[in-house]
């Protein structure tokens, strides 16, 4: 599917030809649309016509929870799209008296129904592709569907099998994107992340045969609004067999989503540099997988990171948290306004939202908190902050050791969080997307498979964040 701002001649061609059939004036829409409004009505209206474009109109009024009327204009999307396919349309014009926010509302859950990864299917789809025409504003269209191709980008990155993304194929794959959307990107290999120290990094990756990578991407506009970098780091373990507290059952199934933390980056700087928006903005992602042979790391071990703490290693399987300790030690070279990770990190946070949303904590202004959680609200990637009490970190003390990678089972979430604090000093945001990162089945607008969940939250955020230095 693909959408285009409609041209004034075309809506107007369509609605003289419909209100010929009719009977009725040319500005017949407008005046049915607004009788309609006035009382308070949500509807839409299809006119299918021989041999001429479906033109649908939208009817649609703001609640009281405007949030609320947003996910149900995205559901709708979803539902108008599932007939315009089951009737086989491949032109539609959708004329709105919603606001502009709602219509968006509309065709984002039209786009984020529509995308596929079919890429290894021997069997196309044979439906024709769509064309929606909408009259919205030509540059805020294109805003529009530059965000939501990114999205489009981190979910094929998660869908990616196994053997088809290896650390140094994402790389590969950043690279490639970089040049499209415009922002800059540095792979640091192996010898140069050895020569960092960057030990959680080397002992996650010590028990493969594909290297560890270590990617630094960067938006520097020339008008950028700040002289501190919002910086974003994101967990890339491409698969996760657990090491050798290797995981039970099915456990191991869905695992290549866990680089779903290091494609949301992605896919944010994909939006931030295509929209180019006057901010500066920093990713990083620390890549390898988590296999097992002779040489991979052991409960009992001793890491050294980045910045010189020592980790007793009680569980193979708390693996992320060492790798997002020496990106998080990174980003204090780059004297951030704000750091916020993303990582598919503990079964703990999944257990508290489900799919439903994502759980958060940090040492950030409760301000910048509450804005996370608006732009979360706003674009329903909703956020929950959970406790982050200093109790929770002496639950990581080590009798070896400076730290453990290991809390107590409960509040695993929470530990975790108190874990990757040790590598901030900085004002820091944790989000634990374990729960949203990937669907095992369809969930409203979204198929079963990787979802992109952060980026249009960020992006919003971002946006708000440029709006607000205005």
């Amino acid at each position: 599917m693909k959408i285009y701002p409609t041209q004034n001649q075309q809506i107007g061609d369509v609605t003289a030809y419909i209100a010929t059939e009719v009977e009725q004036t040319p500005d017949f829409l407008h005046t049915y649309l607004k009788k309609h409004t006035e009382k308070q009505q949500n509807i839409v209206v299809a006119f299918p016509l021989l041999e001429r474009p479906l033109v649908v109109a939208l009817l649609l009024e703001k609640g009281k929870d405007t949030n609320a009327e947003r996910e149900k204009a995205r559901q709708l999307g979803n539902e108008l799209l599932t007939t315009f396919k089951k009737e086989k349309y491949t032109e539609v014009y959708i004329h709105s008296s919603a606001d502009k926010d709602l219509t968006m509302c509309v065709l984002e859950g039209m786009q984020l129904s529509d995308y596929q990864f079919n890429k290894y299917k021997t069997k196309e789809d044979s439906q024709p592709e769509i064309s929606v025409y909408v009259d919205l504003p030509v540059t805020e269209l294109t805003q529009f569907n530059n965000l939501l191709a990114s999205v489009a980008v981190a979910r094929d990155l998660v869908n990616e099998p196994p053997l088809a993304l290896t650390t140094t194929r994402l790389s590969e794959e950043i690279e490639v994107l970089s040049k499209h959307f415009g922002f800059e990107v540095s792979v640091l290999r192996k010898q140069e992340i050895q020569d960092l120290k960057m030990g959680g990094l080397l002992g996650v990756n010590a028990g493969s045969e594909v290297p560890p990578t270590f990617n630094i991407l960067t938006w520097k506009p020339k008008n950028a609004e700040n002289q501190q970098p919002y910086v974003f780091v994101g967990k890339g373990v491409v698969y996760d067999t657990g090491g050798y507290n290797i995981k039970p059952g099915n456990y191991m199934d869905t695992m290549k989503a866990d680089m779903a933390g290091a494609a949301a980056v992605v896919g944010l700087l994909c939006a931030v540099a295509k929209n180019q928006l006057p901010l500066h903005v920093v990713g990083l992602i620390p890549a390898t997988d988590n296999r097992i042979n002779s040489n991979a790391i052991v409960s009992d071990d001793v890491l050294t990171m980045m910045n010189g703490m020592t980790v007793e290693i009680k569980n193979t399987d708390a693996e992320g948290r060492l790798i997002l300790a020496d990106a998080l030690t990174y980003a204090q070279r780059l004297n951030p306004e704000l750091v916020i990770d993303l990582a598919t990190l503990t079964g703990a946070a999944a257990r508290v939202t489900g799919h439903y949303g994502s759980a958060f904590m940090g040492n950030a202004s409760d301000e910048i908190k509450k804005r996370l959680q608006r732009s979360g609200d706003k674009v329903f990637e909703r956020l929950i902050e959970l406790p982050f009490w200093d109790e929770f970190g002496e639950d990581l003390k080590s009798p070896i050791a400076d730290i453990k990678n290991l809390g107590n089972p409960e509040g695993g979430a929470s530990s975790a969080g108190k874990f990757l604090e040790h590598f901030t000093n900085y004002p820091w945001v944790h989000i634990d997307i374990a729960g949203t990162a990937f669907l095992n089945a369809p969930f409203r607008y979204f198929k079963a498979g990787g979802t992109g969940v952060g980026i249009r939250l960020l992006y919003d955020f971002l946006s708000e964040v440029s709006t607000y230095n205005d």
